[in-house]
């Protein structure tokens, strides 16, 4: 390899990692990557005073410019948002990136709380480890200014934290216990299975039928899964793994219909989301392969 590229794959899934925590999509991020290897390629190395500095900072900045026009287009997106996961299965390093938690599928919903100015300074701080005053001048802004955005970051974030931290093994435990109720459906059975103020969210995008707006509240949350047991028919629960936690797919026949992936507080799912976008899906089912072993029924 000649030394652009030798230097690029020294650090292109830290690249990855800043740009799919900012993006929320595999492919976008890729997108970014790619156009930071093009731009790299481009450049006289001998001129750069700090290779890695450089890629940060376009990478960065053209992950900012992506994310101003994702947000414009989510305003017309038909219903809720989720990030897009990295399926664990592909056995990539960029799965585990930096600090595991900033790579769960909660966590990257949670930053859609942020302006994306406050989102780049605070992966760039909190994630990433730099200085304020490094983290400004990749943002080209004061370092004063990279502290506000990063204060105003965390304060937004602790308001839309989940009250209670539970662990992957708690997680599989109520997935698993979700599926044991939807093969023999009855209200009482799944309304034991959430929190009173516990919360849905659908991404069907338009193209796959999903709520479109968040449902709150047991009540609620029983009786649309208590309509959707008994409509379902021949569908297949596996449980896998997406960004680094245990998740739920449901398959009709050989094809991905759902993935899904929940929060709780110990004893009951406090949110619940599920992913519908057949798109989003098919990207997850081209390199998950269904296990024998893990399928729930």
């Amino acid at each position: 390899m000649d030394a652009a590229t030798t230097l690029f794959e020294t650090h292109r899934s830290r690249l990855f990692g800043l740009a799919y925590r900012m993006l929320g999509t595999p492919a976008d991020a890729e997108d970014i990557v790619h156009e930071a290897w093009l731009r790299l390629h481009a450049q006289d190395l001998a001129a750069l005073d700090d290779p890695e500095a450089w890629l940060v900072t376009v990478t960065t900045r053209l992950a900012l410019d992506r994310l101003r026009r994702a947000k414009a287009e989510r305003e017309h997106y038909v219903g809720p948002w989720l990030p897009e996961p990295l399926p664990d299965d592909t056995g990539s390093p960029d799965a585990t990136l930096e600090r595991g938690e900033s790579l769960t599928l909660s966590f990257l919903l949670l930053l859609e709380r942020l302006s994306p100015e406050e989102r780049a300074a605070f992966l760039l701080h909190e994630v990433f480890d730099y200085s304020h005053a490094e983290a400004a001048a990749i943002l080209d802004i004061a370092e004063d200014a990279c502290r506000q955005r990063v204060h105003r970051a965390k304060a937004r974030l602790r308001e839309g934290r989940p009250r209670f931290h539970v662990d992957g093994a708690m997680q599989k435990r109520l997935l698993e216990r979700f599926v044991a109720a939807m093969a023999e459906p009855r209200l009482d059975t799944l309304r034991a299975l959430f929190a009173e103020d516990a919360v849905h969210v659908s991404d069907g995008g338009g193209v796959a039928r999903a709520t479109l707006h968040p449902l709150h509240g047991a009540d609620r949350l029983a009786r649309l899964y208590l309509q959707l047991a008994r409509n379902l028919g021949g569908v297949r629960y596996e449980l896998s793994m997406l960004n680094g936690e245990p998740a739920l797919f449901m398959y009709d026949g050989d094809v991905l219909a759902s993935a899904m992936w929940v929060e709780g507080d110990g004893d009951r799912i406090t949110a619940i989301h599920a992913l519908r976008h057949p798109e989003k899906l098919a990207r997850i089912h081209a390199v998950t392969k269904p296990r024998a072993s893990a399928s729930l029924h």
